[in-house]
């Protein structure tokens, strides 16, 4: 088998990581570290907003990865030689993950402790800044936690939500060659999820996963089933994202039972796809996982998530299914195709290629039923405040003595770059360490 699609096959063996950027996070110079950081690590996935500038940023990072991946691998950091699943996340109504804080500055009053300030996990909240005496909420770093909102005294924030109409942003996000895309959605918006999936469906044979995150609510997985119904052309891959707690998982540990709690009611439903936590999730998660028995261990098949002619795996996603020319690879690969047995590693646009891309089936039945075990996790704010100390050494390295900004970017900087990645790496190692046993 070939890595080509690598992170499918953590999906497979359930150690699927994704890193979660935001729905709304557009800070781009922190997008771009948080991608390359990761990546370094061996996430599977990052997922970002769905915002053009976003995803060049997260590119960008990816491609500067391909020419770390070799001083990762002899660090012995987690990247494996394939760059992660590039997803966008799009909303079919109102979402807290896609929302904005907002305050005019000039009604706090003057002696006002600022509880917003402390409380903020992204320090969007500002107040006099140095080099631009700006006060207020820094709109590309916020997204839309709403910690905020509650510890006001004065009851002078709020948030404001946006939305984007399918047809106007889904062809240009598409259009960017991402992988994947996830779908927020709640109970009682099936029509709305119907008139997005019409936009989006136009592209599913060239994303390579199709993910679905929902909330709890009263008949959630009779919602589930019916959006399954609705899906088509089906995935390759099809992850239910149990998103217990949002925007929370740096709170405390407490937080990840929320999304523990979820992920066994999806996966009790034994709804087609697998099963991949969110909402809630930190350094806690995995051990949860563990004590309750919801982690495959290394070596052990579920029986219910059948071979590689089933959907949610490496064969129908494959370059037969792919918009680019047969024998060529996007940038998702760092530059080459494992061989089959042979040692060998064909390159680009060899016969080797050609013939691995004629040979795979264009088609896929059915998604598999759901195992018995989560197939991964998504971490957000957790992942994102877990390196919050070096991105914010990296950018107070872009002000110079006479405060014009500079940008630094964290390649550029070695000593932070592999700290960076060592403690990227001390969370996704939690995931990745089960399979390595």
């Amino acid at each position: 088998m070939t890595d080509l699609f690598a992170p499918l096959q953590s999906l497979k063996e359930g150690h699927w990581f994704k890193l979660i950027c935001g729905a709304s996070f557009q800070h781009l110079a922190a997008v771009r570290s948080l991608t390359l950081a990761y990546t370094l690590a061996g996430a599977d996935c990052i997922d970002v907003a769905a915002d053009p500038a976003v995803i060049a940023a997260a590119q960008e990072a990816l491609q500067v990865a391909k020419h770390l991946a070799r001083d990762a691998q002899e660090r012995g950091f987690g990247c494996k030689g394939n760059l992660p699943f590039l997803m966008v996340s799009l909303n079919d109504g109102e979402d807290p993950h896609f929302r904005k804080a907002e305050f005019n500055s000039t009604e706090c009053p003057p002696d006002c402790s600022k509880p917003c300030e402390r409380i903020c996990p992204a320090q969007a909240i500002v107040f006099s800044r140095i080099k631009d005496d700006f006060s207020g909420v820094e709109s590309q770093k916020c997204y839309g936690c709403g910690r905020c909102i509650p510890v006001c005294p004065y009851d002078i924030i709020y948030t404001k939500s946006y939305m984007s109409p399918p047809r106007a942003i889904a062809p240009l996000v598409m259009s960017t060659g991402v992988d994947a895309v996830e779908i927020h959605t709640k109970v009682g918006r099936l029509a709305e999820f119907q008139r997005l999936w019409q936009v989006i469906s136009q592209w599913a044979e060239h994303l390579k996963v199709v993910a679905i995150s929902c909330p709890d609510g009263e008949g959630m997985i009779d919602y589930l089933h019916a959006i399954y119904d609705l899906i088509s052309p089906r995935p390759t891959a099809l992850i239910w994202q149990t998103d217990g707690r949002p925007m929370s998982g740096d709170i405390g540990d407490g937080t990840t039972l929320a999304a523990v709690k979820l992920g066994q009611k999806v996966l009790a439903a034994k709804l087609p796809g697998y099963v991949q936590l969110a909402g809630g999730t930190n350094n806690y998660t995995i051990a949860k996982l563990k004590a309750m028995g919801l982690l495959k261990r290394a070596g052990k098949e579920d029986t219910e998530i059948r071979g590689y002619g089933d959907a949610g795996n490496t064969s129908s996603n494959s370059l037969a299914a792919s918009p680019y020319p047969s024998g060529t690879l996007r940038a998702n690969g760092f530059g080459s195709l494992d061989s089959t047995g042979s040692g060998a590693t064909p390159v680009l646009g060899s016969p080797q290629v050609e013939e691995v891309a004629s040979k795979t089936p264009t088609s896929s039945p059915r998604l598999p039923a759901s195992a018995s075990s989560i197939a991964g996790v998504a971490y957000g704010s957790y992942a994102r405040v877990l390196l919050s100390p070096i991105l914010d050494r990296l950018e107070n390295k872009e002000v110079s003595n006479t405060s014009v900004k500079a940008t630094v970017r964290l390649e550029e900087n070695e000593v932070l770059l592999w700290q960076a990645v060592e403690l990227a790496y001390s969370l996704v190692s939690q995931l990745k360490s089960q399979q390595e046993r």
